[in-house]
Order: C-alpha cells, then structure tokens, then sequence
C-alpha cells in the first residue's frame, strides 16, 4: 500500500491527538479521580497507536502500546495516578511530539524511547516511584507495597487470609514467570491455575483470569493464594508445568498481614498503600474454581451506543493552499467588480447598472464567507500554553495557574501563524519575572499560587490579546538603571520619562532586568522581538503595571490581513490608502492653525496638542507640495492612545482593497508603505502604513 499519500492526514490526526492528550492530562491532573477523562486519554492514544502502526512508525506505536497499558490499568481503577506517573506520561507525550516533528520535517519517526518504555513497563509492575517500605518492614509487605494496586488487598481479603492462617492454613504470594519464546502463554497460565486449584483456593490474581486467558499480560502473572499442600511440594508441581521459567513462593504471615491492614487503614504511613487501597476494586474470595472478583468498571451500565442513524460528519479538512488559492481568486474577482462598478457609473445604463449592483451583493457575501473561512479561532495557539506554563513552574519551583479567556475568538489564520512565538515570550516573561516565588507571595499575603490570565477579545476591526498576571509589577527604578546602564537612554531622557514610556523600555533591544542568566530568561532576547513581531503585522504592543499587583501585556491585532477597507486619497498624481480601522476623523485643515513647537509642527484637535505630519514630505511626492496651499485636507489617525494629524491632497473614498505584498520592490519606503493594490481604473495604490508614521 502506497502509504504517502496518507501522510499528510497522518500528520494533522496525529498533531490533534497529541494536542487533546495534553490538554486531556492536564485536566486528569486536577482531577485525578475521574475516570471519564482517562477513558478519553486511553482512546486518543489507542488511535495514535493504530495509526502510527498502520504508516509503519514503531517507535510511536510501542511507546503509546506501553502508555496504554498504564491507562488501562487506571481506567480500570486498578492503578491510581501520582506525581511520577503525571512526569513520565508527560515525557512520553514531549517524546511524541518530537517524533511526529521529525515526520513533518521528512525523517523516519524514530527515536530514543527505550528508557521511557522501561519506566512505563515499570509502573504496570508496580513502581509507582512511592518511597521504598522502612528496614523493619516484612518481605511479603515489602512485596505487597510495590504491587500494582489491583493485587493490595481489600479489608474483607485480608480477614480471609487472617482466618485460613488461624485455621492451620498456608498463604502465599505467588509470582509465576513464563519463558520468553512460549507461544501459548494462556495455556501454561490454565495450567498453572488447574495445579493450584488441586491443592487450595486463589485469593486474588493479577491480571484478573479474563485477562490472562486472552493472553493480556506480559510474561508473569501473581496470586495470593491459600492451602495445607507443603511449600516444597507447591513448588515441585508447579516447576513441573511446561515452558514456565520460574516460580517465586513468598510465605504470608500474620505480621505482614497486620502490617498490609494497617497500611490500609492509615494512609498517612505509605503512600504506596494509600493510592494502591484507594484504586483496588472490591473482591469476593475466590471460589474453588479460582474465578477474581470483577472489577468495578465491569458493573457500571455501558454508555449508550451511537446511534445507527447517526448524522455524517459535518467538517472537512481542506488543504490551507486551497484556502489561498480560493482568496487570491476571489481578490481578482474584487478588482474586477471595482471596475464594472466604475464602468457602470459611466455608462449610465440601468440593465448593467442592476446587474452590477446584484453581482456587488453576492460578492460581498461570498466575499464575508471567504474571509471567515480563513478565520481560525485563536484557541489553535492558546491550546499549547496551559503545558508550557506547567512545566514552567515546574522548574521555577512556583504554583501558576494559566486561565484562558475568550478562546474562540476568530483571527485571520495569516495572523494566527504569527503571533505563537510573540505570545510564547510574554506568557514566559510573566511566569519568570512577573509571579513570585511561593515563599515571597506568602510573606507579601498573595496566595501561594500565582495567576496568569490569558484573554482574548474583539473590539470594532481588531482583537486585542491581554496577558495580565498578579505578580509583583514592574520595578521601574530597577528598568531606568539597567536602561541607562545598557545605554538605551541617557540619565537626562530617563528623569523626563513617564511611567508608561519607562514601561515599554522593556521592549528595547537586548534589554533584561533578569538578575542571571538562565535558560528561562535573562540574555536581554525577548520582548523586542515581541513588539517588532506584532508591528509587522499592523499591530501594536503596550504594556500597564502597578507595583506589587502585577503586569498586563495588551496586543491590538488587526481581523485580517487579506481584504480591508480603506480610505483612498489622491496626492498629486499618486493615490494612496489608509487603513479605515486606523483613521479616527477627516476633515481640512488651515495652514495658519498649524503652529511650530520645538521644531515639529503641531494643532490643537478637540482640546489637545497632536502633531502634524505632511504626506508629501514623508513620500516626497513629485508633483505635489502642501507648502502652497492656505487650506488642505488631513486625516487624524490613532496608533494606541497616540494621535496625529496626516495632511493629504484630496480624498478619493471608501473602498475595500486587497493587499497585496511589495516583495523586494521599494526596500527604502517599507517603513511607511506596508504593501499595494490595484484599484478599479487598474491603477496600483499603495498603503499606507500609520503605525509606522507615529512613533
């Protein structure tokens, strides 16, 4: 089977399997109790594994093989989950996700899984990574406490093996190893179970006889077990079976017996007991035919079955090429329309100008579903910060809790491919620097948890995205020091500098107030990549704090990057557009208003003082100077709280354009134009940028 034309679907299942795997533990790791969610986890990396099988991928296969066998045994409430089973399935997961990684960059898949498969292999035979039992315990209670918890018994177990004892009776803990190259395993296995049920009665075994006659076990099984029949005698018989390679018989007494009830009863003395008597499943005593009890999960009512009727899948996974190749048609279709429109208003006929004017409306819905087709909610890239912040704090020795806010906000996916890393920066910067250590928080009366809240929202043509903690704020004294020290400002502009001008000196190049390096923060690389990052894509970046209570970053975003409205202007011979999401008022202007103030031109707009900035300066315009004119026309335009007076030739009108890039054509204006269109007439525009006017 050719299996290359299944890779691509391979990649996204399997990258949306890993995603719900974490998200999935990481909730399990709040509520440890709850089965649902392991039912959930154990069916996500079933299918991984099926599929990584299918394409041939063994090490993804045999590392989610060995993760499944550890959900299956906490699903079955036969293993209850700890800290180090969370770290290791963790690993595994981080194991996964660099071997899919390897896949999308055209490798083999594989990978170092063999000390992962050990430590998984581990916990099925019982290492939980509990502390080890003290000196004075027994062997059989030191045996007892590194079992899986589906073999530590139950209250009514231990009383039954207390009375066969009392009544001259043997109990022993027997483990059975079956030679490597047996081929018939559950066959030696019965008769295995048919010698001890000669002889005495199996108390408890593990795995349960269903599951050792379909052969789900490795190469061991274990039973407690009772009878009169001598040890040695015990030992010789089942010796005798065939392709068995070794049977261990560990002697039950009364003291390790009372030592198990204790253990039970208080939890507080072994954690092992304690997450082992919690998951065991109430057991009878076995019957002369050595049939275990059934587990818990087996008496719950099975959930509903799908229905057959069922409706098909309403979603579609559609190649993102297809995605633009579709928006770059409709783009052209948009110019054309533009055109027709132009024609129509000249040639004044009503036929073609109904017909125009019917094609205009259903453009513009196609072009609405165009735009929302490429619109991906921003949980895409929020989805991967709740693990990062974990293991953050992890190794930050802090207690951080991630909330998400406003996850299915919809953003253009050309902006969604961009912002990760930006965020990646912010949310790292406020675990590190922003929320304190626990022993600071308490003494400070926080609570010792700290919180990290990350929001998204739309206001009017953007989306803004807020990374707000309650940490100790920024230390501006300490900012204006290193500033001054690193050479970004000079101790005079650092006196004049107000507080939210002092705050963004974080994002200045190679700036970092981290008091040592480390492989968190502290090498000064960062924030300014933040804002540069956002800037390109014609948003903005700023930043609030109060000392003591904590940091809030705000990024503005624009929707999309692909069809916008814009206001075109005429500069001479030359046409222009502004975005219409950046344009506050419009309106005209006398030279005699506009006054010199320190060298820069400024008015007084609506009771305050903002500058004036002539278009034909900043492009130097051929043909056009608004030096000559008593009276010109402006655009008042807002980059965050900042305003500024934009003096232009004439005003065109409103009209949605597509961008178009610039390539590595006009290399000198990039600063002020962010790209070009091709208007109705066929004339190219080019837009301008007013983030990059007001600085």
């Amino acid at each position: 089977m050719e299996m290359n034309q299944y890779m691509s679907m391979f990649i996204d299942e399997s990258n949306d399997h890993l995603q719900a795997l974490n998200e999935n533990m990481l909730r399990l790791e709040q509520q440890p109790e709850d089965i649902g969610i392991v039912q959930v986890i154990f069916r996500s990396a079933h299918t991984l594994k099926g599929m990584s099988a299918t394409m041939g991928f063994e090490d993804l296969a045999s590392l989610t093989h060995e993760m499944e066998n550890v959900l299956d045994l906490v699903r079955n409430e036969k293993l209850s989950m700890n800290g180090h089973i969370f770290d290791t399935l963790f690993k595994c997961l981080d194991a996964l996700e660099a071997m899919v990684q390897d896949i999308v960059g055209g490798g083999t898949g594989k990978g170092e899984v063999g000390e992962l498969v050990e430590r998984l292999k581990g916990i099925v035979k019982g290492d939980t990574g509990a502390a080890a039992p003290a000196s004075g315990t027994s062997a059989s209670a030191q045996a007892a406490a590194a079992l899986p918890a589906s073999l530590v018994l139950d209250q009514y177990q231990l009383s039954v093996l207390a009375q066969s004892i009392e009544g001259g009776h043997s109990a022993y803990f027997i483990e059975v190893k079956v030679r490597e190259d047996c081929l018939l395993k559950a066959a030696r296995a019965y008769m295995v179970f048919d010698v001890l049920e000669r002889n005495g009665e199996v108390v408890k075994s593990y795995p349960s006889v269903q599951e050792i006659e379909q052969e789900q076990f490795d190469r061991s099984f274990s039973v407690y077990y009772i009878t009169q029949t001598q040890e040695q005698t015990l030992q010789e018989q089942l010796s005798k079976v065939s392709e068995i390679e070794a049977v261990t018989l560990n002697l039950v007494d009364k003291a390790s017996l009372q030592e198990m009830e204790n253990n039970l009863r208080a939890p507080g003395k072994s954690d092992a007991a304690q997450e082992a008597a919690a998951a065991a499943a109430p057991a009878q005593t076995a019957a002369p035919q050595a049939a275990p009890a059934p587990d818990k999960s087996a008496a719950r009512p099975a959930a509903p079955a799908a229905s057959s009727g069922s409706a098909a899948p309403r979603t579609i996974r559609v190649d993102i090429e297809r995605l633009d190749t579709l928006m770059n048609l409709f783009s052209e279709m948009l110019i054309d329309r533009v055109r027709l429109e132009q024609l129509a208003f000249e040639i004044r006929r009503n036929d073609l100008t109904e017909t125009v004017e019917h094609m205009a409306r259903v453009s513009a819905d196609l072009q609405n579903i165009v735009l929302k087709l490429r619109m991906v909610p921003v949980e895409s890239v929020f989805n991967r910060f709740p693990r990062m912040v974990r293991d953050l704090a992890k190794s930050l020795d802090k207690k951080v809790d991630l909330v998400v806010v406003g996850a299915e906000t919809e953003l253009d996916r050309t902006v969604i491919d961009e912002i990760g890393d930006p965020l990646v920066h912010l949310i790292r910067n406020s675990v590190d620097h922003g929320v304190e250590s626990i022993s600071d928080r308490l003494a400070q009366g926080k609570p010792e948890t700290g919180t990290v809240v990350l929001r998204a929202f739309h206001s009017g043509n953007h989306v803004f995205i807020e990374i707000e903690d309650d940490g100790k704020g920024i230390n501006r004294p300490k900012v204006l020091e290193t500033a001054i020290k690193r050479g970004v400002v000079t101790p005079e502009e650092a006196k004049a500098l107000s507080d939210d001008e002092t705050n963004m000196l974080l994002f200045a190049a190679g700036f970092s107030t981290a008091d040592k390096v480390s492989d968190i923060s502290g090498r000064g690389v960062g924030l300014d990549v933040v804002k540069s990052k956002i800037t390109s894509l014609g948003g903005n970046v700023s930043v609030t704090s109060s000392l003591g209570k904590g940091t809030k970053f705000s990024i503005q975003l624009p929707l999309t990057l692909s069809i916008i409205a814009a206001m075109l202007i005429k500069q001479g011979s030359e046409k222009y557009a502004f975005p219409l999401s950046s344009i506050v008022e419009t309106g005209s202007i006398k030279r005699s208003d506009i006054r010199s103030l320190h060298g820069s031109s400024m008015i007084d707009y609506r009771q305050s003082i903002i500058p004036v900035i002539s278009l034909s300066q900043l492009i130097d315009s051929p043909d056009y100077r608004d030096d000559d004119e008593s009276e010109t026309e402006m655009l008042v335009v807002r980059k965050g709280d900042k305003l500024a007076a934009i003096l232009v030739d004439e005003f065109i009108g409103q009209s949605e354009i597509v961008l178009k890039p610039l390539g590595k054509y006009l290399v000198g204006v990039k600063g002020v134009v962010s790209g070009a269109t091709i208007l109705g007439d066929g004339q190219v525009a080019l837009i301008v940028d007013p983030n990059s006017i007001i600085k």
